[in-house]
Protein backbone atom coordinates (compact mmCIF):
# COMPACT_ATOMS: atom_id res chain seq x y z
CA UNK A 1 0.00 0.00 0.00
CA UNK A 2 2.73 2.49 1.02
CA UNK A 3 4.82 1.48 -1.98
CA UNK A 4 1.95 2.16 -4.39
CA UNK A 5 1.25 5.58 -2.89
CA UNK A 6 4.95 6.52 -2.72
CA UNK A 7 5.21 6.16 -6.51
CA UNK A 8 2.98 9.22 -6.84
CA UNK A 9 5.63 11.52 -5.28
CA UNK A 10 7.75 11.43 -8.48
CA UNK A 11 8.97 14.96 -9.40
CA UNK A 12 8.21 16.22 -5.89
CA UNK A 13 10.81 13.91 -4.32
CA UNK A 14 13.32 16.67 -3.56
CA UNK A 15 10.85 19.00 -1.79
CA UNK A 16 9.71 15.94 0.21
CA UNK A 17 13.34 15.33 1.23
CA UNK A 18 14.26 18.99 1.88
CA UNK A 19 11.28 19.56 4.18
CA UNK A 20 12.35 17.06 6.89
CA UNK A 21 15.99 18.17 6.53
CA UNK A 22 14.97 21.75 7.23
CA UNK A 23 12.83 20.49 10.09
CA UNK A 24 15.88 18.80 11.64
CA UNK A 25 17.71 22.13 11.48
CA UNK A 26 14.78 23.93 13.13
CA UNK A 27 14.55 21.37 15.96
CA UNK A 28 18.30 21.38 16.55
CA UNK A 29 18.35 25.17 16.95
CA UNK A 30 15.31 25.08 19.24
CA UNK A 31 16.97 22.57 21.58
CA UNK A 32 20.02 24.81 21.88
CA UNK A 33 17.94 27.76 23.09
CA UNK A 34 17.37 26.37 26.66
CA UNK A 35 21.15 25.96 27.07
CA UNK A 36 21.64 29.61 26.11
CA UNK A 37 18.90 30.59 28.60
CA UNK A 38 20.75 28.64 31.28
CA UNK A 39 23.93 30.63 30.61
CA UNK A 40 21.99 33.91 30.71
CA UNK A 41 20.63 33.03 34.17
CA UNK A 42 23.84 31.55 35.64
CA UNK A 43 26.56 33.67 34.03
CA UNK A 44 24.58 36.84 33.53
CA UNK A 45 21.70 37.39 35.96
CA UNK A 46 23.07 35.39 38.94
CA UNK A 47 26.59 36.81 38.50
CA UNK A 48 25.35 40.37 37.81
CA UNK A 49 27.25 40.39 34.51
CA UNK A 50 25.36 42.49 31.93
CA UNK A 51 27.97 41.75 29.29
CA UNK A 52 27.17 38.04 29.51
CA UNK A 53 23.44 38.83 29.33
CA UNK A 54 23.93 40.85 26.13
CA UNK A 55 26.29 38.27 24.64
CA UNK A 56 24.04 35.28 25.25
CA UNK A 57 20.95 37.36 24.42
CA UNK A 58 22.33 38.03 20.92
CA UNK A 59 23.18 34.35 20.53
CA UNK A 60 19.60 33.54 21.57
CA UNK A 61 18.19 35.90 18.91
CA UNK A 62 20.51 34.37 16.29
CA UNK A 63 19.43 30.82 17.15
CA UNK A 64 15.76 31.81 17.13
CA UNK A 65 16.15 33.53 13.72
CA UNK A 66 17.90 30.52 12.20
CA UNK A 67 15.22 28.22 13.66
CA UNK A 68 12.50 30.44 12.17
CA UNK A 69 14.16 30.38 8.73
CA UNK A 70 14.43 26.60 8.81
CA UNK A 71 10.78 26.37 9.92
CA UNK A 72 9.53 28.58 7.07
CA UNK A 73 11.55 26.61 4.51
CA UNK A 74 10.27 23.31 5.90
CA UNK A 75 6.65 24.51 5.73
CA UNK A 76 7.10 25.72 2.14
CA UNK A 77 8.69 22.49 0.90
CA UNK A 78 6.11 20.36 2.75
CA UNK A 79 3.16 22.26 1.25
CA UNK A 80 4.68 22.10 -2.24
CA UNK A 81 5.40 18.38 -1.97
CA UNK A 82 2.01 17.50 -0.44
CA UNK A 83 -0.07 19.35 -3.03
CA UNK A 84 2.00 17.87 -5.86
CA UNK A 85 1.72 14.39 -4.38
CA UNK A 86 -2.08 14.76 -4.13
CA UNK A 87 -2.23 15.96 -7.74
CA UNK A 88 -0.25 12.96 -8.96
CA UNK A 89 -2.31 10.60 -6.82
CA UNK A 90 -5.59 11.90 -8.27
CA UNK A 91 -4.14 11.73 -11.78
CA UNK A 92 -2.93 8.13 -11.37
CA UNK A 93 -6.23 7.00 -9.85
CA UNK A 94 -8.30 8.67 -12.56
CA UNK A 95 -6.03 7.36 -15.30
CA UNK A 96 -6.33 3.83 -13.94
CA UNK A 97 -10.12 4.15 -13.72
CA UNK A 98 -10.12 4.95 -17.45
CA UNK A 99 -8.48 1.59 -18.13
CA UNK A 100 -11.12 -0.34 -16.17
CA UNK A 101 -13.43 -2.62 -18.05
CA UNK A 102 -17.07 -3.12 -17.07
CA UNK A 103 -16.21 -5.89 -14.60
CA UNK A 104 -13.83 -3.56 -12.70
CA UNK A 105 -16.39 -0.77 -12.65
CA UNK A 106 -19.00 -3.18 -11.31
CA UNK A 107 -16.61 -3.93 -8.44
CA UNK A 108 -16.40 -0.27 -7.35
CA UNK A 109 -19.52 1.86 -7.10
CA UNK A 110 -19.50 5.30 -8.72
CA UNK A 111 -20.02 6.98 -5.34
CA UNK A 112 -17.07 5.06 -3.89
CA UNK A 113 -14.75 6.10 -6.72
CA UNK A 114 -15.79 9.75 -6.29
CA UNK A 115 -15.14 9.57 -2.52
CA UNK A 116 -11.71 8.03 -3.08
CA UNK A 117 -10.76 10.71 -5.62
CA UNK A 118 -11.90 13.59 -3.40
CA UNK A 119 -12.13 13.30 0.39
CA UNK A 120 -9.81 10.27 0.65
CA UNK A 121 -7.07 12.02 -1.35
CA UNK A 122 -7.55 15.22 0.71
CA UNK A 123 -7.04 13.22 3.92
CA UNK A 124 -3.93 11.53 2.55
CA UNK A 125 -2.53 14.89 1.41
CA UNK A 126 -2.94 16.33 4.91
CA UNK A 127 -1.32 13.29 6.50
CA UNK A 128 1.56 13.29 4.00
CA UNK A 129 2.29 16.93 4.81
CA UNK A 130 2.20 16.12 8.50
CA UNK A 131 4.43 13.07 8.01
CA UNK A 132 7.28 14.99 6.36
CA UNK A 133 7.12 17.71 9.02
CA UNK A 134 5.60 16.72 12.35
CA UNK A 135 6.51 13.03 12.11
CA UNK A 136 10.14 14.19 11.80
CA UNK A 137 9.94 17.07 14.25
CA UNK A 138 8.44 15.12 17.16
CA UNK A 139 10.93 12.22 17.34
CA UNK A 140 13.86 14.56 16.72
CA UNK A 141 12.69 16.95 19.43
CA UNK A 142 12.13 14.03 21.79
CA UNK A 143 15.63 12.62 21.18
CA UNK A 144 17.58 15.90 21.26
CA UNK A 145 15.69 17.39 24.20
CA UNK A 146 16.09 14.18 26.20
CA UNK A 147 19.80 14.03 25.37
CA UNK A 148 20.37 17.65 26.42
CA UNK A 149 18.33 17.15 29.59
CA UNK A 150 20.36 14.05 30.41
CA UNK A 151 23.61 15.97 29.87
CA UNK A 152 22.39 18.52 32.46
CA UNK A 153 21.12 16.05 35.08
CA UNK A 154 20.93 12.27 34.60
CA UNK A 155 19.14 12.00 37.94
CA UNK A 156 16.24 14.26 36.90
CA UNK A 157 15.93 12.37 33.60
CA UNK A 158 14.73 9.37 35.59
CA UNK A 159 11.42 11.24 35.88
CA UNK A 160 10.99 10.94 32.08
CA UNK A 161 11.87 7.25 32.23
CA UNK A 162 8.88 6.69 34.50
CA UNK A 163 6.31 9.03 32.96
CA UNK A 164 6.97 8.58 29.22
CA UNK A 165 6.35 4.79 29.00
CA UNK A 166 3.06 5.19 30.88
CA UNK A 167 2.04 8.02 28.57
CA UNK A 168 3.01 6.02 25.48
CA UNK A 169 1.00 3.03 26.67
CA UNK A 170 -2.08 5.22 27.21
CA UNK A 171 -1.76 6.79 23.74
CA UNK A 172 -1.42 3.34 22.16
CA UNK A 173 -4.71 2.26 23.73
CA UNK A 174 -6.42 5.38 22.36
CA UNK A 175 -5.07 4.79 18.84
CA UNK A 176 -6.13 1.14 18.66
CA UNK A 177 -9.60 2.08 19.93
CA UNK A 178 -10.37 4.73 17.31
CA UNK A 179 -8.96 3.00 14.21
CA UNK A 180 -11.98 0.68 13.61
CA UNK A 181 -14.31 3.66 13.99
CA UNK A 182 -12.51 5.76 11.37
CA UNK A 183 -12.41 2.74 9.06
CA UNK A 184 -16.21 2.48 9.36
CA UNK A 185 -16.68 6.24 8.86
CA UNK A 186 -15.05 6.29 5.42
CA UNK A 187 -17.20 3.41 4.25
CA UNK A 188 -20.25 5.37 5.41
CA UNK A 189 -19.03 8.33 3.35
CA UNK A 190 -19.48 6.11 0.28
CA UNK A 191 -23.12 5.58 1.26
CA UNK A 192 -23.60 9.32 1.78
CA UNK A 193 -22.17 10.15 -1.64
CA UNK A 194 -24.33 7.45 -3.20
CA UNK A 195 -27.48 8.92 -1.63
CA UNK A 196 -26.60 12.43 -2.82
CA UNK A 197 -25.65 11.30 -6.32
CA UNK A 198 -28.78 9.18 -6.68
CA UNK A 199 -31.01 11.99 -5.46
CA UNK A 200 -29.50 14.71 -7.65
CA UNK A 201 -29.44 12.45 -10.72
CA UNK A 202 -33.07 11.45 -10.24
CA UNK A 203 -34.38 14.75 -8.88
CA UNK A 204 -37.16 14.92 -11.49
CA UNK A 205 -38.46 11.50 -10.45
CA UNK A 206 -38.18 12.48 -6.77
CA UNK A 207 -40.26 15.60 -7.31
CA UNK A 208 -42.80 13.94 -9.58
CA UNK A 209 -43.52 11.34 -6.88
CA UNK A 210 -43.31 13.92 -4.06
CA UNK A 211 -40.59 11.92 -2.30
CA UNK A 212 -38.51 14.85 -1.06
CA UNK A 213 -39.17 14.10 2.60
CA UNK A 214 -38.22 10.42 2.19
CA UNK A 215 -35.00 11.41 0.46
CA UNK A 216 -34.22 13.87 3.24
CA UNK A 217 -34.86 11.11 5.79
CA UNK A 218 -32.52 8.77 3.88
CA UNK A 219 -29.80 11.44 3.79
CA UNK A 220 -30.31 12.30 7.46
CA UNK A 221 -30.05 8.65 8.45
CA UNK A 222 -26.65 8.21 6.76
CA UNK A 223 -25.46 11.62 7.96
CA UNK A 224 -26.45 10.75 11.54
CA UNK A 225 -24.48 7.52 11.30
CA UNK A 226 -21.35 9.50 10.38
CA UNK A 227 -22.12 11.97 13.20
CA UNK A 228 -22.46 9.18 15.77
CA UNK A 229 -19.24 7.49 14.68
CA UNK A 230 -17.27 10.73 14.77
CA UNK A 231 -18.72 11.60 18.18
CA UNK A 232 -17.69 8.19 19.49
CA UNK A 233 -14.17 8.62 18.10
CA UNK A 234 -13.91 12.16 19.50
CA UNK A 235 -15.07 10.98 22.94
CA UNK A 236 -12.27 8.44 22.97
CA UNK A 237 -9.74 10.97 21.67
CA UNK A 238 -10.86 13.51 24.30
CA UNK A 239 -8.83 11.50 26.82
CA UNK A 240 -5.70 12.46 24.90
CA UNK A 241 -5.45 16.01 26.30
CA UNK A 242 -6.09 15.11 29.99
CA UNK A 243 -3.56 12.30 29.68
CA UNK A 244 -0.97 14.72 28.28
CA UNK A 245 -1.74 17.31 30.95
CA UNK A 246 -1.37 14.68 33.67
CA UNK A 247 2.04 13.71 32.30
CA UNK A 248 3.16 17.36 31.96
CA UNK A 249 2.18 18.38 35.47
CA UNK A 250 3.54 15.16 36.98
CA UNK A 251 6.91 15.88 35.36
CA UNK A 252 6.87 19.53 36.41
CA UNK A 253 6.03 18.68 40.03
CA UNK A 254 8.65 15.96 40.23
CA UNK A 255 11.36 18.08 38.59
CA UNK A 256 10.40 21.11 40.70
CA UNK A 257 10.75 19.16 43.93
CA UNK A 258 13.86 17.16 43.04
CA UNK A 259 15.47 20.05 41.18
CA UNK A 260 14.89 22.57 43.99
CA UNK A 261 16.39 20.09 46.45
CA UNK A 262 19.44 19.66 44.25
CA UNK A 263 19.87 23.43 43.76
CA UNK A 264 19.68 24.08 47.53
CA UNK A 265 22.03 21.22 48.36
CA UNK A 266 24.56 22.31 45.75
CA UNK A 267 24.58 25.95 46.78
CA UNK A 268 24.08 26.92 43.15
CA UNK A 269 27.31 25.15 42.22
CA UNK A 270 26.89 22.98 39.11
CA UNK A 271 29.80 20.80 40.10
CA UNK A 272 27.94 19.76 43.25
CA UNK A 273 24.43 19.38 41.84
CA UNK A 274 22.28 21.78 39.83
CA UNK A 275 22.24 25.51 39.16
CA UNK A 276 19.20 27.75 38.89
CA UNK A 277 19.79 28.25 35.17
CA UNK A 278 20.06 24.52 34.59
CA UNK A 279 16.80 23.92 36.48
CA UNK A 280 15.15 26.53 34.24
CA UNK A 281 16.48 24.66 31.20
CA UNK A 282 15.08 21.39 32.58
CA UNK A 283 11.60 22.94 32.74
CA UNK A 284 11.94 24.07 29.11
CA UNK A 285 13.12 20.63 28.01
CA UNK A 286 10.21 19.08 29.90
CA UNK A 287 7.81 21.19 27.85
CA UNK A 288 9.60 20.32 24.62
CA UNK A 289 9.64 16.58 25.36
CA UNK A 290 6.01 16.34 26.42
CA UNK A 291 4.77 18.68 23.67
CA UNK A 292 6.60 16.54 21.12
CA UNK A 293 4.87 13.50 22.56
CA UNK A 294 1.49 15.23 22.35
CA UNK A 295 2.15 16.19 18.72
CA UNK A 296 3.34 12.67 18.06
CA UNK A 297 0.04 11.38 19.41
CA UNK A 298 -1.80 13.68 17.00
CA UNK A 299 0.35 12.33 14.16
CA UNK A 300 -0.70 8.82 15.16
CA UNK A 301 -4.34 9.95 15.19
CA UNK A 302 -4.04 11.32 11.67
CA UNK A 303 -2.23 8.19 10.48
CA UNK A 304 -4.98 6.11 12.07
CA UNK A 305 -7.60 8.19 10.24
CA UNK A 306 -5.67 7.90 6.99
CA UNK A 307 -5.17 4.13 7.05
CA UNK A 308 -8.61 3.50 5.57
CA UNK A 309 -8.29 6.18 2.80
CA UNK A 310 -4.78 4.94 2.00
CA UNK A 311 -6.02 1.39 1.63
CA UNK A 312 -8.99 2.49 -0.49
CA UNK A 313 -6.90 4.63 -2.86
CA UNK A 314 -4.31 1.86 -3.17
CA UNK A 315 -7.11 -0.49 -4.23
CA UNK A 316 -7.84 1.80 -7.18
CA UNK A 317 -4.14 2.10 -8.08
CA UNK A 318 -3.43 -1.65 -8.04
CA UNK A 319 -6.67 -2.74 -9.70
CA UNK A 320 -5.90 -4.18 -13.11
CA UNK A 321 -8.37 -4.58 -15.98
CA UNK A 322 -9.62 -8.13 -16.26
CA UNK A 323 -9.53 -7.81 -20.05
CA UNK A 324 -5.86 -7.95 -21.02
CA UNK A 325 -4.39 -6.90 -24.34
CA UNK A 326 -2.95 -9.86 -26.35
CA UNK A 327 0.81 -10.04 -26.81
CA UNK A 328 0.53 -9.89 -30.61
CA UNK A 329 -2.76 -8.05 -31.24
CA UNK A 330 -4.62 -8.05 -34.54
CA UNK A 331 -4.89 -4.43 -35.67
CA UNK A 332 -7.30 -4.72 -38.59
CA UNK A 333 -10.96 -5.74 -38.62
CA UNK A 334 -11.56 -7.75 -41.83
CA UNK A 335 -15.36 -7.46 -41.92
CA UNK A 336 -18.47 -7.29 -39.77
CA UNK A 337 -19.24 -11.01 -39.50
CA UNK A 338 -19.96 -12.32 -35.98
CA UNK A 339 -19.80 -15.85 -34.56
CA UNK A 340 -20.78 -17.14 -31.13
CA UNK A 341 -19.43 -20.66 -30.55
CA UNK A 342 -21.00 -22.37 -27.52
CA UNK A 343 -20.77 -19.14 -25.50
CA UNK A 344 -21.80 -18.98 -21.84
CA UNK A 345 -21.30 -15.98 -19.56
CA UNK A 346 -21.71 -15.02 -15.91
CA UNK A 347 -20.96 -11.62 -14.38
CA UNK A 348 -18.89 -12.95 -11.48
CA UNK A 349 -17.42 -16.21 -10.26
CA UNK A 350 -19.79 -16.15 -7.29
CA UNK A 351 -22.94 -15.72 -9.43
CA UNK A 352 -25.59 -18.40 -8.92
CA UNK A 353 -26.16 -18.99 -12.62
CA UNK A 354 -25.01 -17.98 -16.08
CA UNK A 355 -26.50 -14.90 -17.68
CA UNK A 356 -26.06 -16.54 -21.09
CA UNK A 357 -26.22 -20.27 -21.78
CA UNK A 358 -24.69 -22.11 -24.77
CA UNK A 359 -25.14 -19.44 -27.44
CA UNK A 360 -24.36 -20.62 -30.97
CA UNK A 361 -24.87 -18.01 -33.66
CA UNK A 362 -23.51 -16.90 -37.03
CA UNK A 363 -24.13 -13.43 -38.51
CA UNK A 364 -22.84 -12.55 -41.97
CA UNK A 365 -21.24 -9.18 -42.58
CA UNK A 366 -23.81 -6.57 -43.63
CA UNK A 367 -26.80 -8.41 -42.16
CA UNK A 368 -29.48 -6.68 -40.13
CA UNK A 369 -30.25 -8.65 -36.98
CA UNK A 370 -33.12 -7.96 -34.59
CA UNK A 371 -33.15 -9.18 -30.99
CA UNK A 372 -36.33 -9.52 -28.91
CA UNK A 373 -36.87 -10.83 -25.42
CA UNK A 374 -38.37 -10.02 -22.09
CA UNK A 375 -36.74 -7.98 -19.35
CA UNK A 376 -33.75 -9.87 -17.93
CA UNK A 377 -33.38 -12.16 -20.92
CA UNK A 378 -29.73 -10.95 -21.37
CA UNK A 379 -30.17 -9.14 -24.67
CA UNK A 380 -27.72 -6.39 -23.67
CA UNK A 381 -25.31 -8.92 -22.21
CA UNK A 382 -25.18 -10.76 -25.54
CA UNK A 383 -24.18 -7.71 -27.59
CA UNK A 384 -21.70 -6.46 -24.96
CA UNK A 385 -19.55 -9.50 -25.67
CA UNK A 386 -19.03 -8.37 -29.28
CA UNK A 387 -16.87 -5.25 -28.57
CA UNK A 388 -15.38 -7.17 -25.62
CA UNK A 389 -16.86 -5.07 -22.88
CA UNK A 390 -16.94 -8.41 -21.07
CA UNK A 391 -15.19 -11.69 -21.86
CA UNK A 392 -17.19 -14.86 -22.36
CA UNK A 393 -16.90 -17.28 -19.43
CA UNK A 394 -17.02 -20.23 -21.80
CA UNK A 395 -16.82 -20.53 -25.57
CA UNK A 396 -15.52 -18.13 -28.20
CA UNK A 397 -16.78 -14.90 -29.75
CA UNK A 398 -15.36 -14.10 -33.17
CA UNK A 399 -15.61 -10.89 -35.19
CA UNK A 400 -14.40 -10.97 -38.76
CA UNK A 401 -13.40 -14.60 -38.19
CA UNK A 402 -10.95 -13.63 -35.41
CA UNK A 403 -11.36 -14.29 -31.68
CA UNK A 404 -12.15 -10.96 -30.03
CA UNK A 405 -9.44 -11.73 -27.42
CA UNK A 406 -6.83 -11.58 -30.20
CA UNK A 407 -7.73 -8.03 -31.30
CA UNK A 408 -6.16 -4.83 -30.15
CA UNK A 409 -9.05 -3.49 -28.07
CA UNK A 410 -8.94 -0.02 -29.62
CA UNK A 411 -9.13 -1.59 -33.09
CA UNK A 412 -12.07 -3.80 -32.12
CA UNK A 413 -14.04 -1.06 -30.37
CA UNK A 414 -13.36 1.44 -33.15
CA UNK A 415 -14.91 -1.03 -35.61
CA UNK A 416 -17.92 -1.73 -33.37
CA UNK A 417 -20.17 1.23 -32.64
CA UNK A 418 -22.60 0.72 -29.80
CA UNK A 419 -25.49 2.92 -28.68
CA UNK A 420 -26.18 1.82 -25.12
CA UNK A 421 -29.52 1.53 -23.37
CA UNK A 422 -28.66 4.56 -21.22
CA UNK A 423 -27.97 7.38 -23.64
CA UNK A 424 -25.26 9.70 -22.33
CA UNK A 425 -24.51 13.18 -23.62
CA UNK A 426 -21.79 15.36 -22.13
CA UNK A 427 -21.85 19.06 -21.35
CA UNK A 428 -20.81 20.95 -24.48
CA UNK A 429 -22.24 21.85 -27.87
CA UNK A 430 -24.03 19.38 -30.13
CA UNK A 431 -21.01 19.45 -32.45
CA UNK A 432 -18.65 18.59 -29.61
CA UNK A 433 -20.85 15.68 -28.56
CA UNK A 434 -21.14 14.33 -32.09
CA UNK A 435 -17.38 14.52 -32.64
CA UNK A 436 -16.89 11.93 -29.91
CA UNK A 437 -17.61 9.53 -32.78
CA UNK A 438 -15.00 11.13 -35.04
CA UNK A 439 -12.92 14.10 -33.83
CA UNK A 440 -11.97 14.99 -37.40
CA UNK A 441 -15.48 14.89 -38.86
CA UNK A 442 -16.40 17.82 -41.12
CA UNK A 443 -19.61 19.80 -40.70
CA UNK A 444 -21.00 18.06 -43.78
CA UNK A 445 -20.35 14.65 -42.24
CA UNK A 446 -22.03 15.75 -39.01
CA UNK A 447 -25.13 16.88 -40.90
CA UNK A 448 -25.22 13.68 -42.98
CA UNK A 449 -25.04 11.47 -39.87
CA UNK A 450 -27.76 13.52 -38.18
CA UNK A 451 -29.98 13.18 -41.24
CA UNK A 452 -29.57 9.40 -41.13
CA UNK A 453 -30.54 9.47 -37.45
CA UNK A 454 -33.46 11.86 -38.13
CA UNK A 455 -31.83 14.42 -35.83
CA UNK A 456 -31.01 17.20 -38.31
CA UNK A 457 -34.56 18.54 -38.39
CA UNK A 458 -34.88 19.28 -34.66
CA UNK A 459 -31.26 20.51 -34.45
CA UNK A 460 -31.93 23.09 -37.17
CA UNK A 461 -34.93 24.21 -35.14
CA UNK A 462 -32.68 25.34 -32.28
CA UNK A 463 -31.64 29.02 -32.41
CA UNK A 464 -27.93 28.05 -32.35
CA UNK A 465 -28.32 24.92 -34.50
CA UNK A 466 -25.34 22.59 -34.14
CA UNK A 467 -23.71 25.05 -31.70
CA UNK A 468 -26.54 24.58 -29.20
CA UNK A 469 -25.11 23.88 -25.75
CA UNK A 470 -26.08 20.56 -24.19
CA UNK A 471 -26.36 20.60 -20.40
CA UNK A 472 -24.72 17.88 -18.35
CA UNK A 473 -26.50 14.60 -18.97
CA UNK A 474 -28.47 16.15 -21.86
CA UNK A 475 -31.18 17.50 -19.55
CA UNK A 476 -32.20 20.26 -22.01
CA UNK A 477 -33.18 17.82 -24.78
CA UNK A 478 -35.94 15.22 -24.80
CA UNK A 479 -35.37 11.48 -24.50
CA UNK A 480 -36.05 10.90 -28.20
CA UNK A 481 -33.75 13.76 -29.24
CA UNK A 482 -31.02 12.39 -26.98
CA UNK A 483 -31.36 8.94 -28.56
CA UNK A 484 -31.11 10.31 -32.08
CA UNK A 485 -28.02 12.37 -31.22
CA UNK A 486 -26.37 9.26 -29.76
CA UNK A 487 -27.18 7.29 -32.91
CA UNK A 488 -25.69 10.04 -35.08
CA UNK A 489 -22.58 10.06 -32.88
CA UNK A 490 -22.22 6.29 -33.36
CA UNK A 491 -22.63 6.58 -37.14
CA UNK A 492 -19.77 9.08 -37.36
CA UNK A 493 -17.37 6.28 -36.42
CA UNK A 494 -18.27 4.62 -39.73
CA UNK A 495 -18.28 1.25 -37.99
CA UNK A 496 -18.36 -2.20 -39.52
CA UNK A 497 -20.79 -3.29 -36.80
CA UNK A 498 -23.52 -1.00 -35.43
CA UNK A 499 -25.37 -2.08 -32.28
CA UNK A 500 -28.52 -0.26 -31.18
CA UNK A 501 -29.43 -1.45 -27.69
CA UNK A 502 -33.09 -0.42 -27.44
CA UNK A 503 -31.94 2.97 -28.71
CA UNK A 504 -35.15 4.02 -30.45
CA UNK A 505 -37.55 3.31 -27.59
CA UNK A 506 -38.22 7.03 -27.03
CA UNK A 507 -38.94 7.90 -30.67
CA UNK A 508 -42.23 7.45 -32.45
CA UNK A 509 -42.84 4.54 -34.83
CA UNK A 510 -42.62 6.67 -37.94
CA UNK A 511 -39.21 8.10 -36.96
CA UNK A 512 -38.04 4.62 -35.98
CA UNK A 513 -38.97 3.33 -39.44
CA UNK A 514 -37.26 6.29 -41.13
CA UNK A 515 -34.04 5.59 -39.25
CA UNK A 516 -34.09 1.89 -40.20
CA UNK A 517 -34.80 2.64 -43.87
CA UNK A 518 -31.97 5.18 -43.92
CA UNK A 519 -29.61 2.55 -42.49
CA UNK A 520 -30.62 0.01 -45.15
CA UNK A 521 -30.12 2.59 -47.90
CA UNK A 522 -26.96 4.40 -46.74
CA UNK A 523 -24.89 1.81 -44.84
CA UNK A 524 -25.70 -1.54 -46.47
CA UNK A 525 -22.25 -3.02 -45.78
CA UNK A 526 -22.47 -2.41 -42.03
CA UNK A 527 -23.69 -5.24 -39.81
CA UNK A 528 -26.62 -3.86 -37.82
CA UNK A 529 -27.89 -5.37 -34.58
CA UNK A 530 -31.12 -3.87 -33.25
CA UNK A 531 -32.41 -4.69 -29.78
CA UNK A 532 -36.02 -3.60 -29.47
CA UNK A 533 -39.29 -4.18 -27.64
CA UNK A 534 -41.44 -3.42 -30.70
CA UNK A 535 -41.78 -6.10 -33.35
CA UNK A 536 -42.22 -3.36 -35.95
CA UNK A 537 -38.61 -2.30 -35.26
CA UNK A 538 -37.17 -5.70 -36.18
CA UNK A 539 -39.68 -7.45 -38.45
CA UNK A 540 -37.81 -6.47 -41.64
CA UNK A 541 -34.50 -7.81 -40.31
CA UNK A 542 -32.56 -10.52 -42.14
CA UNK A 543 -32.45 -12.49 -38.88
CA UNK A 544 -34.47 -12.17 -35.69
CA UNK A 545 -33.30 -13.71 -32.40
CA UNK A 546 -35.69 -14.38 -29.52
CA UNK A 547 -34.02 -14.66 -26.11
CA UNK A 548 -35.48 -16.06 -22.92
CA UNK A 549 -33.55 -16.77 -19.72
CA UNK A 550 -30.20 -16.24 -21.41
CA UNK A 551 -30.90 -18.75 -24.20
CA UNK A 552 -31.84 -18.35 -27.85
CA UNK A 553 -35.32 -19.91 -28.03
CA UNK A 554 -36.04 -18.85 -31.59
CA UNK A 555 -34.24 -17.48 -34.62
CA UNK A 556 -35.28 -16.82 -38.18
CA UNK A 557 -37.23 -14.29 -40.22
CA UNK A 558 -40.48 -12.68 -39.16
CA UNK A 559 -42.79 -15.08 -41.02
CA UNK A 560 -40.87 -18.15 -39.82
CA UNK A 561 -40.99 -17.11 -36.17
CA UNK A 562 -44.73 -16.47 -36.38
CA UNK A 563 -45.08 -20.19 -37.19
CA UNK A 564 -42.42 -21.72 -34.93
CA UNK A 565 -41.79 -19.54 -31.84
CA UNK A 566 -44.61 -19.23 -29.30
CA UNK A 567 -42.92 -16.33 -27.43
CA UNK A 568 -42.67 -14.34 -30.65
CA UNK A 569 -46.29 -15.21 -31.43
CA UNK A 570 -47.42 -13.93 -28.01
CA UNK A 571 -45.52 -10.65 -28.39
CA UNK A 572 -46.82 -10.17 -31.92
CA UNK A 573 -50.44 -10.87 -30.97
CA UNK A 574 -50.33 -8.55 -27.94
CA UNK A 575 -48.83 -5.69 -29.96
CA UNK A 576 -51.07 -6.20 -32.99
CA UNK A 577 -54.13 -6.48 -30.76
CA UNK A 578 -53.22 -3.20 -29.12
CA UNK A 579 -52.67 -1.57 -32.49
CA UNK A 580 -56.05 -2.76 -33.83
CA UNK A 581 -57.88 -1.66 -30.68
Amino acid sequence: MIKQLARCIREFKWPAILSPLCMVGEVYMETLIPLVLSNIVDQGVQAGNMGAVVKYGLILVLYATISLAFGIASAFFASYAATGFARNLRHDMYYNVQTFDFANIDKFSTASIVTRLTSDVATIQMVFQMMIRMAIRCPMMLILATYNAYSISPRLCLVYCVVLPLLGFGLLILMTSVHPIFDRVFKTYDKLNNVVQENVHGIRVVKSFVREEKEVEKFTSVSQQIYRDFCKAERIMSFNNPLMQLAVYTCILAISYLGATMVISSGNNAALGLTTGQLTSMFTYTGQILNSLMMLSMVFVMITMARAPMRRTAEILVEEPELAQPELPVTTLPDGSIDFENVSFRYSKTADRNALEHINLHIDSGMTVGILGGTGSSKSTLVQLIPRLYDATEGTVRVGGVDVKDYDMDTLRSGVSMVLQKNVLFSGTIKENLRWGNPDATDEELIHACKLACADEFIQGFPDGYDTFIEQGGTNVSGGQKQRLCIARALLKKPQILILDDSTSAVDTKTDASIRHAFAREIPGTTKIIIAQRISSVQDSDLILVLDGGRIVGQGKHDDLLKTCHIYQEVYESQMKGAME
